[in-house]
């Protein structure tokens, strides 16, 4: 297993260090881990002037998965675009075409009272959010600022979508949905476009009623936007698999991630067509606690979980990592953003020796 490391900025270089305790401890059982570092993002820019480093992206393509922390920072928003740490990030999963974002949202019981809702609207909430990643008005062209005829100043965005990307995208929601109905019963897909208004989501929304004709096991719902933004917060357990295209899965991933209480409790996975994966937790490199050892590595660490669940198809290794994590919630040991009365709060790097000593 060759594994590239890519800490990233702000918290990232604290979390993914609790992460690698975890792959150490695997390695100490005997498992053939091979880790090996690179910079992306603002640590890419400061080390060679670019946010995704030639040396980066070929590790990446070399090795068997990437772990990756988070890109970003407040001294680097006055680059060029092309410069900026985020950027670094949409090239390599344009790279390795990861097309398929997987987000899951799960409620630990232990965690029930740190949802903003209400604990009978999430208690047993388990739900996954597949965000097409490589197509969407996040990649489209033409774009870009212009001065009208009139001197006014007009920015402008290209939203689309081939029916290969969506019929891609489908197919791998609905393998999803089959893999789950044996823990959750039913399997269910619901696609989520705004097909009153945009042409794409119009051809999305027929690719993809088109593709379920080939698994009848699925029972396929359609709805807008809107709606799922609403019913996610009114009846989350509703849902079992959104499928969703790039900018709605991107809104739609970061308000789920309330429901289980802290972003700092979900990990996600980027997929190609061959399962390699890039891993990270789904929230940001949050600078204004960089250093401070106060941010929750669980993200990160269950995103190891999911690499060896997706990449390496070691179901039983990722259910061991998800078993230390619920294990250490259990011991009633909390970073600050899930932290609540009665409870011991610790720092990252205690949780993810807290994690380590569970496995």
């Amino acid at each position: 297993m060759k594994i590239a490391v890519l800490p990233g900025d702000g918290i990232g270089p604290e979390i993914v260090a609790q992460a690698a305790k975890v792959l150490g401890a695997l390695r100490s059982d005997g498992l053939k881990i091979e880790l090996e570092y690179a910079h992306i993002g603002g640590a890419g820019y400061d080390a060679a002037g670019d946010p995704l480093p030639d040396a980066t992206l070929k590790l990446a393509q070399d090795s068997d998965a990437v772990l990756l922390g988070a890109v970003g920072g407040y001294q680097y928003d006055t680059l060029a675009r092309p410069l900026r740490p985020e950027q670094g990030l949409l090239r390599i999963r344009k790279a390795l075409g990861l097309f398929a974002n997987l987000r899951p949202a799960m409620v630990y019981p232990e965690l029930v009272d740190a949802s903003s809702l209400k604990p009978e609207l999430v208690s047993g909430l388990d739900i996954m959010i597949l965000r097409e990643l490589t197509g969407d008005i996040y990649f489209g062209q033409p774009r870009g600022i212009r001065t009208l005829e009139n001197g006014e100043r007009q920015g402008f965005d290209t939203m689309l979508y081939s029916e290969s990307e969506i019929r891609r995208i489908a197919h791998v929601g609905f393998q999803i949905a089959m893999k789950r109905a044996g823990k959750n019963g039913q399997a269910k897909v619901c696609s989520v476009d705004k097909a009153n208004v945009l042409d794409t989501s119009i051809l999305w929304r027929e690719i993809v009623g088109d593709v379920a004709k080939q698994y009848p096991a699925v029972a396929l719902s359609h709805m807008y936007v809107d709606n799922a933004a609403m019913q996610l917060i009114r009846a989350p357990k509703q849902f079992d698999v959104i499928l969703t295209g790039n900018i709605f899965g991107d809104i739609l991933s970061d308000e789920a991630s309330m429901l289980t209480g802290s972003i700092g409790m979900l990990p996600s996975a980027s997929l190609d067509a061959n399962n390699k994966g890039l891993y990270e937790p789904c929230h940001g490199s949050a600078p204004d606690i960089a250093g401070k050892d106060i941010a929750n590595p669980l993200a990160t660490i269950l995103s190891v979980a999911m690499m060896m669940r997706y990449t390496f198809a070691r179901e039983d290794i990722a259910q061991k990592i998800e078993t230390a994590v619920r294990s250490t919630l259990q011991q009633g040991l909390r970073t600050g953003d899930i932290a609540e009365a009665g409870k011991q709060r610790i720092g990252t790097e205690a949780m993810g020796d807290a994690v380590v000593q569970a496995l």
